[in-house]
């Protein structure tokens, strides 16, 4: 049985949280799974403090003692993630956004390769559209494999008609989740995701050292010698670019060391 968690970032139980239980009727009509809703308004989470502790030490060295990696743990023990939140001034919400900002270390050490991700916004008129991309964007970078999300608009009252193209959007984006759950192998790199690997693992080889957390973990998992984050095929012309990335990556590196 697979394990969704959901996190909301909607500080009530409203359209935000009526779409996701959609949703989840949906992906459950077409297997069976253990969900759980987790309402970030529920947990405890301090405000980022800008010591950079997490990229430089480790995430570990935190001052700020909450719910973080309580959080991070229900993520580590499941299948499948999914972000909802409500428009919020052309943005996420702020308890989304504290919610990212406490796990930025990811994006300087992406871990989740093998987990579905999906992002659900709830707007009023527009601008939600632009959220999913950024959430869309931040899965990426975590290392998820993310579905293409869903951006609904729902105005109180709702009509019928506005109802029924919402009821719409849950179902396909239901079937591109489950697409994503199911995936039995680790997608090829485009040449974009091949680019930024290389180059950001030369640069990280070049300009930090064992004193840093970044290179450790690197080195760690293999990654200084590796095509990509995990096993994958390339072709020949991806290996071709991926040395010339490495090269890219090196000259940058060592520029950047000399200033």
């Amino acid at each position: 049985m697979k394990k969704i968690t959901v996190f909301i970032g909607s500080p009530g139980k409203q359209a935000t949280y009526k779409a996701v239980q959609e949703f989840v009727t949906n992906l459950k009509s077409q297997m069976e799974l253990d969900f759980e809703y987790v309402f970030l308004s529920d947990y405890n989470l301090g405000s980022c403090k800008g010591c950079k502790l997490c990229f430089n030490k480790g995430e570990e060295y935190c001052p700020l003692k909450d719910d973080r990696d309580l959080l991070l743990e229900k993520i580590n023990n499941s299948d499948g993630i999914i972000f909802a939140t409500p428009n919020y001034a052309f943005n996420v919400t702020a308890i989304m956004k504290n919610f990212l900002d406490r796990l930025s270390f990811v994006l300087h050490r992406p871990r989740f390769f093998n987990k579905a991700f999906m992002a659900i916004v709830v707007q009023g008129i527009h601008g939600g559209t632009a959220i999913v991309k950024y959430l869309e964007n931040i899965g990426e970078n975590f290392g998820f494999q993310v579905a293409k999300g869903c951006c609904l608009t729902s105005l109180e009252p709702r009509t019928a008609l506005e109802q029924k193209k919402i009821t719409q959007e849950l179902s396909k984006a239901s079937v591109r989740f489950r697409k994503e759950l199911m995936r039995t192998t680790l997608p090829i790199p485009s040449f974009f995701k091949l680019m930024m690997f290389r180059m950001s693992r030369k640069s990280i080889n070049v300009i930090l050292n064992e004193n840093y957390r970044d290179y450790c973990y690197f080195k760690e998992k293999g990654w200084f010698e590796s095509d990509y984050y995990y096993d994958v095929s390339l072709g020949f012309i991806k290996k071709l670019a991926g040395r010339f990335f490495d090269f890219l990556g090196n000259f940058i590196g060592k520029q950047k060391r000399r200033t």
